[in-house]
């Protein structure tokens, strides 16, 4: 017998060969973000206003007065910042409701 134990050529026996495993991570984008904006009318109550902010947006009453007073003195006011699906969402359901109560209330979005 040769004096190698394990009968072999003298390699480990396999046919690996060595070298690093690498994972490729693809980093995920952030989505675009949109603001919802309300746009100030003579004609809405603002009344009516608040309840849209605390309905839609979730707004606590205070903070919805708040946004309802800014967008009377500024002519526009920030509801919110979502995603382009959330956002549309949202613009539809306040636009419908308005319309719904009659009122012509004006909700848009934009690019942030």
């Amino acid at each position: 017998m040769s004096g190698d134990e394990d009968g072999g050529s003298g390699d480990d026996g396999g046919d690996f060969g060595t070298g690093v495993v690498t994972k490729t991570r693809t980093k995920a984008k952030r989505p675009s973000m949109y603001r919802v904006l309300i746009l100030n009318d003579d004609y809405t109550p603002m009344e009516f206003v608040v309840h849209v902010l605390e309905r839609f947006f979730n707004k606590g009453r205070d903070e919805a007065t708040q946004i309802m007073l800014h967008v009377h003195h500024h002519g526009v006011g920030e509801c919110g910042i979502f995603t382009y699906e959330v956002a549309e969402t949202k613009v539809t359901q306040v636009m419908d409701f308005a319309r719904r109560h009659q009122h012509p209330l004006q909700c848009v979005m934009e690019k942030k």
